[in-house]
């Protein structure tokens, strides 16, 4: 006959087993929709509920990561390891649903899929996913790159030639690449089949976005408080809009293409414009150091990753007003969805 310990022993193991099941479930479960963010300071992407606005998960990532994008399907996102001097050498690639880092792609002395030399992509930065690949910038190579997911290499690079290539945005419709290069004064337009147009912006062009109808591309100058307004379709800057920020940071149109917002580095203000008329319409106090913007697909809020306050501000896009936030992330700025 089992004693009574041997019978609390049993059912103390049963206990632990259903309780460690039900955990491994939860964590299997990975939020959707979910808003990814990086956190600068801790090395790490968070995963936030947007219903609750809590943090429901996290993954580790390379030294100091900027930027995140994710895959068409969910499943996995991939982080830019800046690094603290821009002499990052890595990208993360996470599974969401694991939660956990599962490559770290080294970037120094590559070799391309016919053996060419890729050299080293130091500085990693910007990137953006498209057609199953993730597109990066590469400030210190001075070159945009591509890594595919199936292969798990890069397998992909183009040089620019122009300094401190920040970010990049795809139209992707024409499958054309911007990119903004802070150091030159420039944005470089890479259309197929890879024929570069470098276009002078104003001083310091960092955020870049194309609209929804591909028609524009605005570029956020960050030193001398402008934006450049390029047509698409002559690949010229047709207006130069003086917004007066200290140190614009992101710029992102609407999903409806009706607005812009302007993030502001060194005000900490979020600016939101006007996409047709270019003109002001409001301006909102993040608090310090607005950095990363992202807007969800449906269009309805804003989140600016207020990096000096280690929080991120939700921003309603009806009432242009401020209606909570996500404390708790060390530093953070770049941003995805994950659908």
């Amino acid at each position: 006959m089992m004693s009574r310990w041997d019978l609390a022993a049993m059912m103390l193991v049963l206990a632990l087993g259903a309780g460690g099941g039900a955990n491994c479930a939860a964590q299997e479960k990975t939020a959707r929709p979910a808003l990814l963010v990086l956190s600068k300071d801790a090395n790490e992407l968070e995963i936030v509920d947007p219903g609750t606005l809590k943090i429901v998960g996290r993954a580790t990532t390379g030294p100091v990561p900027h930027e995140v994008a994710v895959s068409d399907d969910g499943k996995i996102a991939v982080a830019t390891n800046y690094g603290p001097h821009m002499d990052g050498t890595s990208l993360s690639v996470i599974d969401l649903d694991a939660q956990k880092e599962i490559h770290r792609v080294e970037l120094t002395n590559l070799k391309g899929p016919a053996g060419q030399d890729f050299g080293s992509l130091t500085g990693p930065h910007g990137v953006e996913f498209f057609a199953g690949r993730f597109y990066f910038t590469a400030e210190g190579a001075k070159k945009i790159a591509r890594y595919d997911l199936a292969t798990n290499r890069v397998n992909w690079e183009h040089a620019l030639g122009q300094s401190r290539t920040h970010m990049l945005v795809i139209a992707k419709t024409t499958f054309t690449i911007y990119t903004a290069n802070v150091n030159s004064d420039s944005v470089t337009v890479v259309a197929a089949p890879a024929t570069d147009t470098v276009i002078a912006t104003g001083k310091g062009p960092e955020g870049i976005d194309v609209s929804p109808d591909e028609k524009e591309v605005w570029a956020a100058n960050s030193g001398d408080g402008t934006v450049s307004v390029i047509d698409t379709a002559t690949k010229k800057v047709v207006a130069t809009l003086n917004v007066g920020t200290k140190h614009s940071n992101r710029v992102k149109f609407t999903p409806d293409g009706k607005r812009v917002l302007i993030s502001d580095l060194g005000t900490g203000d979020l600016l939101v414009m006007d996409a047709k008329s270019r003109q002001l319409v409001k301006t909102l106090s993040m608090g310090k150091n607005a950095e990363g913007i992202l807007i969800p697909p449906d269009g309805a809020l804003a989140f600016v990753a207020a990096s000096g306050d280690d929080k991120v501000k939700i921003v309603d896009l009806k009432t242009l007003a401020v209606t909570g936030e996500i404390d708790g992330i060390r530093d953070p700025d770049g941003m995805a969805w994950r659908k």
